[in-house]
């Protein structure tokens, strides 16, 4: 996978590239100014303007918060928030998006309404898995319902990228495998348009558990024709039949085309089963989530276990439940840390406890460098207001700024910035001017991490902008390194000592 950065460029159906930032923006602007047109239709013709409303953007749950970076400089990029106003722009995750109109939900708003008595807010005690099925990625969260119908995170974010796409391109792989010998590849070169009528029509087949037919339109069959020089050009015995109009595919070849998708949700499921957590249904939400064939093997594997249940209307659930996220961002009180965080720092020297490879001298003391100051632990159960308080000083009495280095680890407990499982995440910079320590506060319990910095010199509070986005922290990096340690080791002007080292601490 690429790293994500604000200069990425993808590639269109016809070969010609464009930044990724640039492809967002614009998608989200022409949302943004078709909102604004709706709304004024609707209003008298009155006039509105971004600003006057606050916006909610859904991201999956598995998204890192580069990702989340990304999208909001895309959106800034957009105009639907300009400097000044970024509060109103709230980003919520799509599976506790989808949780929060769920658990609202009467019993006959699910296909199987018969399975709950009455909605899960006013059943407090309840927990639930919610897998939102959607094109891209299988987002997976657990929840328990508070009283008042709070939620509180029982298990960390998990899924894959096994969503509904998976089974298109399957799908996409076995139109080329029936066809004559090349007729796929030059239909999609030469066809864009049909291609993607094909596709629409694959989306509603897909919904089904049954045999079906696909149409054929005259440029595919001509080409297949003359590609085969007989009327009958599908090669049946890969699950498909020609019926001179219809390309018809048998039910268990269907079936075949979910195989990969399927076997990474169940996957994910068991594992949450496995952890001990008393789940009483699993919530199926997203626009892949109205497959009857994902329905009916979700119920045939977990279906013991607990209710499996679906929406009417399962794509729609995520958006509904965004708009109720932007009015009440803390119905959400509660979740788990995917990873533990933390910064590199400085600690005085021990040779009991730190490497000899990591020491390196400032202020006439020999320190141990990249130590994992670690804040949050992952598994951690985090508040949504939840803040930690992070105290250090510049490494140099001379720094008038330093820029302290963000970490992430798949470990609980990490020592060194630079072992395995251990990967710098993000960056941001310190005023120091005057000398003396800075307090940070990070507050991690909400969907984004946000981070504000004091200097306790001159009482100064500012907003820190963390830069988690790969291209830009490296040259942030690069611009700023100078030799500041003893012999020969290069380190940047990015390093901090950890308040209390002076004292062994």
């Amino acid at each position: 996978m690429k790293e994500l950065t604000s200069n990425l460029e993808i590639k269109a159906a016809n070969g010609r590239s464009m930044k990724a930032l640039n492809v967002f923006s614009e998608s989200l602007r022409f949302l943004k100014e078709d909102a604004l047109r709706t709304i004024s239709s609707n209003t008298g013709q009155m006039k509105f303007l971004a600003s006057d409303f606050t916006w909610v953007l859904t991201v999956p749950a598995i998204w890192d918060p580069s990702a989340k970076q990304f999208m909001r400089q895309a959106a800034t990029q957009a105009g639907i928030v300009t400097k000044g106003t970024e509060e109103q722009l709230v980003i919520t995750l799509e599976p506790e998006a989808a949780s929060i109109w769920c658990k609202k939900l009467p019993s006959d708003g699910f296909i199987t309404g018969n399975d709950i008595s009455k909605s899960l807010d006013q059943c407090p005690g309840t927990q639930y898995i919610v897998v939102d099925c959607g094109g891209g990625t299988i987002d997976i969260t657990v929840h328990k319902v508070l009283e008042g119908g709070a939620l509180k995170e029982l298990h960390k974010v998990s899924g894959n990228n096994l969503g509904g796409q998976t089974v298109d391109r399957k799908f996409k792989k076995f139109l080329n495998e029936i066809l004559p010998d090349g007729v796929w590849d030059e239909y999609v070169k030469n066809y864009p348009s049909a291609v993607q009528r094909i596709m629409h029509d694959f989306t509603f087949l897909k919904q089904t558990d049954k045999d079906v037919q696909l149409s054929c339109s005259y440029s595919l069959g001509s080409l297949a024709k003359q590609k085969s020089e007989t009327e009958n050009f599908v090669k049946s015995d890969l699950g498909a039949s020609w019926d001179g109009e219809f390309i018809k595919i048998s039910r268990d070849k269907l079936r075949s085309l979910f195989d990969e998708s399927l076997e990474g949700i169940t996957q994910n499921l068991k594992e949450i089963f496995n952890s001990g957590l008393h789940i009483k249904y699993i919530l199926l939400v997203g626009g892949y989530a109205q497959s009857q064939i994902l329905q009916h093997h979700i119920t045939d594997q977990f279906g013991h276990r607990c209710k499996v249940l679906c929406p009417f209307r399962a794509q729609e659930a995520i958006m509904r439940g965004a708009v109720e996220f932007g009015r009440n961002p803390k119905v959400v009180v509660s979740r788990k840390s995917s990873y533990t965080y933390g910064f590199a720092v400085w600690e005085k020297f021990d040779p009991s406890k730190h490497k000899e490879e990591k020491k390196c001298a400032a202020k006439g003391v020999e320190w141990s460098r990249d130590i994992f100051r670690k804040l949050v632990e992952e598994g951690e159960d985090l508040g949504s207001d939840d803040t930690r308080e992070f105290l250090c000083s510049p490494a140099r009495a001379d720094q008038t700024e330093m820029k302290i280095r963000f970490y992430s680890s798949v470990k609980k407990n990490p020592v060194y910035v630079d072992e395995w499982g251990a990967e710098m995440v993000g960056l941001f910079p310190v005023d120091t001017t005057g000398g003396g320590k800075a307090k940070l506060e990070i507050r991690f319990g909400s969907t984004e991490i946000t981070a504000t910095g004091t200097n306790l010199i001159s009482g100064e509070k500012q907003t820190i902008k963390i830069n988690f986005m790969t291209t830009d922290r490296e040259c942030l990096i690069d611009d700023d390194a100078e030799d500041i340690s003893a012999g020969s080791i290069t380190q940047n002007v990015d390093e901090c000592i950890l308040d209390g080292a002076d004292e062994g601490t």
